[in-house]
């Protein structure tokens, strides 16, 4: 019999070839997802009553044969009669998989026993081929096998077949000259793993090559038929955890902890989460979430499904619910995968929730591993910030680790709703010495995503506000005692004298620490916004946003009082000068490095003061 391909989809069929897949390789994904359906269709007939018993192991075999140009996709699965490969072939986008289910849906309990509900996988066969020929036999008592042939056209022959002696269906493409890697069993190999590692029937890879009409090795199946997402969490130990992460992202270190996502309902969603250990935060890039829809690969990272920062850890995402096109490579727009998504954030969250309180000295372990993930998740999903907002910890200056309310709650007495932290440890150790000598605490935030943390963090708590330890003073450092404003007014117009335009703004204050002559405060807002504008370096905003310095003059320190008794005596000028630059840039220096310029000068001037004590 001849005939001609019927079109369910108007202007199908032409554009199969180039623009249905977005990567040529996927046609063996197809066609072996398919012969997996094809399996899985018999052992549910077989289930329910309606076929015979397997006389042998279900199986799916790819056979590479050089010699004919040929590649050939094998199962023992249902098979088909004539009737059902006119339905099922002949008519583009015909679903085989929702016919079958329709049929026996009274008997069957959930449709996502069937891989394959798109009806267009087959066509991808001719991707890569000149000829695709069937030939199939069905489980149904007195069947014929079938030869499908077809050249890449519209039109099609079906004949009877001598090549099918038990049930099921083999598919030979006759490669073209532009497809002939598919030869190649490294390469055949390497598609396989990347798609078919954890399909649900053994697939085994055949070579007959050229000097060997039939080289049938003892084989081993490529693929895991099943894998540990689909186990029982509480049937699974750390090492199959930790054996599984290895395994499948070719990684030798051991992830920091793992989610075991096992729902039934509302959807079906299964999968596992690792947290990879980051050596620094720039490896976020290099996470890796892998999508199945029933135990087929789809894709890494979508975003679709999964929420773009937990695409930050390495992972494996099974949904069978997911509504996917022709290809299964991308996501149509639907309202389940919303819920989807939210649901995955939910159990990430619920999962550091209970790391918090139950394992909380693992918990802070982790931290420095983790948080640059975290407060990403909380700027870019605020129903996470929501979730986890108890559980965001900040290691203080004196390595605890405590929440928001918890630093908040101990410092309230000293400085109210006033968060002060830290940036550079090294740079910022004057600083950091005066808190600790007054019992005053920090927190440390030194990665680049804190600028923006912090401010999300005031958004979400308006009455709270962070300032940098070098930006404002705690009360608490300042000696209590009456102001002075005109002994102050004459030490700042003295350091106005000398200094001149390098600082603008000076202010004296009587600091509890008399070893300190001075020390450099920056503006909070200034310096954010200077921050924020190096970030957009090259774009003009019409703005320019410089650090407000201002210098704080101790007037307990035994130096400042001494400037002070020499301020007159016109013979000190030099020295008076030098040692106010002195104070200046040291006080600099304890803040942040100094220009080329600023430096050369502040070594000329130390080695001036150097000689004047050899003077003495």
């Amino acid at each position: 019999m001849k005939g001609n391909i019927s079109i369910h989809t108007e202007n199908i069929f032409p554009i199969i070839k180039k623009w249905l897949y977005s990567d040529k390789d996927i046609f063996i994904r197809e066609l072996v997802s398919n012969a997996c359906d094809a399996v899985n269709k018999h052992k549910k007939l077989v289930s329910l009553g309606e076929a015979s018993e397997s006389t042998e192991d279900y199986s799916v075999k790819v056979i590479i044969n050089k010699k004919n140009n040929t590649l050939i996709f094998e199962d023992n699965g249902i098979g088909m009669t004539e009737e059902e490969v006119q339905k099922y072939i002949n008519q583009v986008a015909f679903s085989g998989a929702e016919d079958f289910f329709n049929k026996y849906k009274d008997k069957m309990n959930e449709e996502n026993d069937i891989i394959g509900h798109f009806g267009l996988g087959f066509y991808s066969s001719f991707m890569v081929s000149t000829k695709v020929q069937i030939d199939t036999l069905s489980f149904k008592e007195n069947s014929k096998a079938v030869r499908w042939v077809s050249e890449g056209g519209l039109e099609y022959e079906i004949t009877e077949s001598d090549n099918r002696k038990q049930r099921g269906t083999t598919i030979t493409l006759f490669l073209d000259e532009d497809s002939k890697e598919f030869l190649e069993e490294y390469t055949v190999r390497n598609i396989l793993e990347k798609y078919c590692a954890f399909l649900p029937v053994n697939i085994y890879l055949e070579v007959i090559d050229e000097d060997k009409e039939n080289k049938e090795d003892e084989l081993n199946p490529i693929n895991d038929t099943n894998p540990l997402w689909l186990k029982s969490p509480k049937d699974c130990t750390d090492e199959d955890y930790k054996e599984f992460y290895k395994k499948v992202f070719k990684s030798f270190d051991e992830p920091l902890f793992w989610i075991h996502l096992n729902v039934d309902y509302p959807f079906n969603l299964k999968g596992i989460l690792y947290f990879p250990k980051l050596k620094n935060e720039f490896e976020l890039i290099e996470g890796k979430v892998k999508l199945f829809n029933n135990q087929v690969f789809v894709a890494d990272n979508i975003k679709e499904v999964i929420p773009e920062f937990l695409l930050l850890l390495k992972g494996v995402i099974d949904c069978p619910d997911l509504p996917l096109n022709v290809s299964r490579s991308f996501l149509q727009n639907d309202k389940d995968v919303s819920k989807i998504s939210k649901h995955i954030i939910k159990k990430v969250g619920d999962k550091l929730k209970s790391l918090h309180k139950n394992e909380k000295e693992n918990y802070e372990k982790f931290w420095d591993d983790i948080q640059v993930f975290i407060k990403f998740g909380c700027l870019k999903e605020e129903s996470f910030y929501d979730r986890i907002k108890e559980d965001i910890l900040f290691k203080t200056i004196n390595d605890e680790y405590v929440t928001l309310s918890e630093y908040l709650e101990k410092n309230k007495e000293k400085h109210e709703n006033k968060v002060f932290y830290v940036t550079n440890k090294e740079q910022q150790s004057q600083y950091i010495k005066l808190f600790k000598d007054y019992e005053l605490d920090a927190i440390i935030l030194d990665s680049s995503i804190d600028n923006h943390f912090i401010s999300f963090i005031e958004y979400k708590n308006h009455e709270v506000k962070f300032n940098r330890i070098d930006s404002d003073l705690s009360d608490i450092l300042k000696e209590d005692k009456e102001e002075n404003k005109e002994a102050n007014e004459v030490i700042e117009n003295l350091f106005k004298d000398f200094v001149g335009e390098r600082i603008k703004t000076y202010s004296v204050e009587g600091l509890k620490s008399k070893d300190t002559p001075a020390i450099i405060l920056v503006s909070e807002h200034s310096r954010r916004m200077a921050e924020m504008k190096s970030q957009f370096a090259g774009m003009d905003f019409g703005m320019t946003f410089e650090e407000e310095k201002t210098l704080i003059i101790n007037n307990n320190n035994d130096i400042i009082k001494k400037l002070v008794e020499l301020k007159d005596n016109e013979e000190k000028k030099e020295k008076l000068s030098l040692i106010c630059n002195q104070i200046v840039d040291i006080a600099l220096l304890s803040n942040k490095e100094l220009t080329s310029n600023e430096l050369s000068e502040f070594i000329d001037r130390n080695n001036k003061l150097m000689n004047m004590i050899v003077s003495l």
